[in-house]
């Protein structure tokens, strides 16, 4: 296995970090309680009403497998691949239910559209990441 450079390391804290951010997230959201659904506004109690299990399932997977894809970039194991892809599939899943199939986006206000992109990106890089490392020999 070659040495990786010496920001590699830092950036797999910092996407684990982000990851982490993420996971937080997804549970807050679905261990949302009915009074909490309550205080929010119309729409967006229709939007969660609304929402498929496969793209909750989807927002799981982003999450998870980006967080144990991080995990293995910090390990040096090249299955931090596989799990950045499918972490990968995650986003665009959920993403196609939040901005093709529903009004979501539209219901959530416009910093959703900042901050998914931001998802989309950041997984992207992740993704491009993991397979340079292991073309590079940096993970194995």
């Amino acid at each position: 296995m070659e040495q990786s450079p010496k920001w590699f390391t830092s950036v797999a804290v910092a996407a684990l970090l982000w990851n982490l951010m993420g996971c937080a997230a997804y549970l807050m959201d679905v261990m949302l309680k009915p009074e909490d659904v309550a205080a929010m506004n119309a729409g967006q109690q229709a939007m969660y009403a609304a929402r498929p299990s496969w793209s909750v399932a989807a927002t799981a997977i982003a999450v998870w497998g980006g967080a144990a894809g991080c995990v293995a970039l910090l390990m040096r194991k090249a299955w931090a691949t596989p799990l950045l892809l499918l972490s990968l599939a995650g986003v665009l899943a959920q993403d196609l239910w939040l901005f093709v199939m529903s009004d979501a986006a539209a219901q959530a206000g416009g910093a959703v559209f900042a901050l998914q992109g931001l998802v989309l990106l950041v997984a992207i890089a992740l993704a491009v990441l993991a397979r340079k490392a292991t073309a590079r020999g940096w993970i194995a």
